[in-house]
């Protein structure tokens, strides 16, 4: 191996908990969201993990996630950078929908469709809406044109991928060692591309809250495949690989 990245899903946040959808809602870590962060915070400090520096989203519930495993990791110190192309997919007039009930008035097979499919996004967001990141504060340095009303898995990864070629992949093959704490969606993005994953394929895979994902890297950036590894992936996730495996399961069951 010659390169290490880890990747850290944020913690169940309040409407993750409510089984809303979320998206670009800044909403905070629950509970038990704080707690995993803690849990994969430590597991990473217990296999000896050290990292130079961190990349996270604008939005708070995976702000707080990394700030608290870095806490645990007693890393507080190294360099955080934050950038809205990390954010999680932005779900248009879903967002604040709660998932079930969406279901329920529109039909499993069209919400799995807005949900799940990779190139077809939901209904877009108004501009007026509060949901519109063109009336946040946050995104006021961004030009509107760039700020999604709705976003597809395609659509995410085309904004997220290349912020990774451009800044991140020199970062890591300068030799840095990268924790990336995102959003389930801008992750599967980045697993996609270093597993050359279908796009039917990665449509399918669910990323568990709270629990690092471990990449070894060649000198080409090509992912390793590790003894734990629960494919597609090649990378491992850290702990109980069982749990992990159930909470893999209760992704999915949120629209039943």
């Amino acid at each position: 191996m010659k390169y290490t990245l880890v990747l850290l899903r944020h913690g169940e946040s309040t409407w993750n908990n409510e089984n809303r959808f979320t998206g670009w809602v800044d909403c905070p870590l629950s509970e038990e969201g704080e707690q995993e962060a803690i849990k994969g915070g430590r597991l990473l400090k217990e296999e000896g993990f050290t990292f130079d520096k961190a990349y996270t989203s604008t939005l708070k519930r995976a702000i707080k996630t990394l700030w608290i495993a870095l806490e645990q990791l007693d890393l507080m110190y190294i360099p955080i950078v934050n950038n809205w192309r990390l954010n999680e997919r932005h779900y248009g007039a879903l967002q604040g929908l709660n998932k079930q009930e969406t279901v329920d008035k529109h039909g499993k097979e069209k919400v799995l469709e807005w949900r799940r499919s990779y190139d077809i996004p939901p209904p877009e967001v108004d501009e007026n809406s509060e949901y519109f990141p063109g009336n946040d504060p946050m995104y006021k340095d961004v030009p509107k044109s760039e700020l999604p009303k709705s976003e597809s898995l395609h659509s995410t990864e085309q904004r997220f991928m290349p912020e990774w070629e451009a800044v991140l992949v020199p970062e890591i093959m300068s030799g840095k060692k990268l924790l990336i704490a995102a959003h389930g969606n801008s992750l599967r993005a980045l697993v996609k591309h270093l597993d050359n994953i279908s796009p039917e394929e990665i449509c399918e895979l669910n990323i568990p809250t709270g629990v690092p994902l471990v990449y070894e890297l060649d000198e080409d950036l090509q992912p390793i495949r590790q003894k734990d590894a629960i494919p597609p992936l090649s990378g491992r996730y850290l702990g109980n690989q069982e749990e992990v495996k159930q909470r893999i399961g209760a992704v999915l069951a949120q629209t039943k």
